[in-house]
């Protein structure tokens, strides 16, 4: 029997992978495109200032609020009511299980520069029958290794984070080496975009608006942890760590290419700009790195995915199926649901493309409600007993929550509403399965 706790070395590893995923590895064309170096920097501030105090609403609210487990859910539910809290634990398992479908493909993507060629092609772009067999191989193999516990899945992915930082040292390392001032100046004052700074920083703020997601990985795994005090700490450790990272991938990358041609380049441009630097193996140090990268971010989400229907069927929110554990103390009924809905969606893919990947863009956006409903029950407590300091923490991370939602599009903010109401049919059968009234 396992139902060993995780320490703080493995909380701040699952909170920094699953934020660093595939995103990093794109991050310098993604950018290029859109922004000059002046942009690029400012940008990086004022996400930087709104994702640290998104952090610290996490901490805290750790620190006052002991007693809620898997804050992603409880806070909602606490702060605004069984059916919020509902929603923000649908929104949120959705979004995960359809979304780490994405990293599996990407992974088998990244298996075909080893595989394929122009007259056989196994891999392609993860969507053919080879990727479809050898991706859901993979996602049984985690299904298997998180139903052995927590704590052994948690060390793996530590192992795999460590794997993954390497490819990222060398970028960063060569990076240092090859970088030119005057020509990192160019790429600051660049006006070839034709495009108002402040334009500039909103397009990348659009970008950046995804790859701190995954902050709240060891919230949800609150209680999962050795000592309370860790899960505060490793999420501002986690998001210190991923953000320097950011920074220092793309600035340096401005420094060791032109912002056009970066622009120009196609995805992984750090494997690219990596070849130019000290050649062939630098496509392959970060196509490996990908791969890792992606598998350790998929197992990441796996845990959280299979973490949250177990505390909202505790609270009576999702049916009582899902309070089913193994002799790991895993949820093993959780942990099956999202294995075979990413197995169905991994089917989709194959045969679906286009139609899977708008349900993808469409469910990506239902992780921003809960991240607005932490911060505004922070600033509810933070007011409810008159912390000034707190208040003011709390304020920035509502904002900086209040934006993502704005950011991401009210046309895709009101076509995942269909998906919310869906989930209400859940809401509804969980009350009658737990012989509740709704809405009590």
């Amino acid at each position: 029997m396992s139902t060993a706790k995780i320490g703080l070395l493995s909380l701040t590893a699952l909170v920094f992978s699953s934020m660093v995923g595939s995103g990093v590895f794109s991050l310098p064309q993604n950018m290029a495109a859109v922004a000059n170096g002046q942009a690029l920097l400012m940008a990086w501030l004022i996400t930087g200032v709104g994702i640290l105090f998104l952090a610290f609403a996490l901490l805290f609210l750790t620190r006052q609020r002991p007693d809620l487990d898997g804050g992603i859910y409880n806070y909602a539910r606490e702060g605004f009511g069984e059916l919020i809290g509902f929603c923000s634990a649908w929104g949120y398992w959705l979004c995960t299980t359809i979304g780490i479908v994405g990293y599996v493909v990407i992974a088998f993507s990244g298996v075909g520069l080893f595989t394929d060629s122009p007259e056989h092609v196994y891999f392609g772009e993860g969507n053919t029958l080879y990727a479809l067999i050898g991706s859901s191989i993979f996602v049984w193999i985690v299904h298997w290794l998180v139903s052995q516990g927590i704590k052994e899945a948690a060390l793996v992915n530590l192992i795999a984070t460590i794997a993954k930082i390497v490819p990222l040292v060398i970028f960063i390392a060569c990076g240092f080496v090859a970088f030119q001032l005057d020509l990192f100046k160019l790429n600051f004052i660049d006006f070839s975009l034709q495009l108002p700074v402040w334009e500039q920083v909103r397009n990348l703020m659009l970008i950046t608006l995804w790859v701190f997601t995954g902050i709240e990985g060891a919230v949800v795994l609150s209680s999962r942890a050795k000592n309370r005090q860790d899960i505060g700490r490793a999420t501002v450790l986690g998001v210190l760590l991923a953000l320097s990272f950011y920074v220092m991938v793309t600035v340096l990358a401005y420094g060791v290419t032109g912002r056009a041609e970066i622009a120009n380049m196609h995805n992984p441009s750090m494997a690219t700009i990596l070849e130019q630097l000290i050649g062939l193996p630098g496509t392959i140090i970060i196509t490996l790195g990908l791969i890792i990268s992606v598998s350790s971010s998929y197992l990441s989400w796996t845990l959280f995915a299979t973490e949250i229907p177990f505390l909202a069927a505790k609270n009576k929110a999702f049916p009582s199926l899902f309070l089913k554990i193994n002799q790991n103390g895993v949820p093993i009924a959780s942990l099956w649901l999202t294995s075979i809905v990413v197995q169905i969606s991994l089917i989709a893919v194959c045969f679906f493309d286009k139609n899977y990947t708008q349900l993808l863009l469409i469910s990506s956006v239902m992780i921003l409600l809960p991240y607005f409903l932490v911060s505004a029950f922070y600033l509810k407590e933070s007011v409810k007993h008159k912390r000034s300091k707190h208040i003011w923490i709390a304020a920035v991370a509502v904002i900086y929550a209040a934006w993502l939602l704005y950011a991401a599009g009210v046309s895709l903010l009101l076509l995942s509403g269909c998906l919310y109401l869906l989930g209400l049919l859940v809401f509804f059968y969980s009350r009658f399965t737990h012989k509740k009234v709704a809405f009590e």
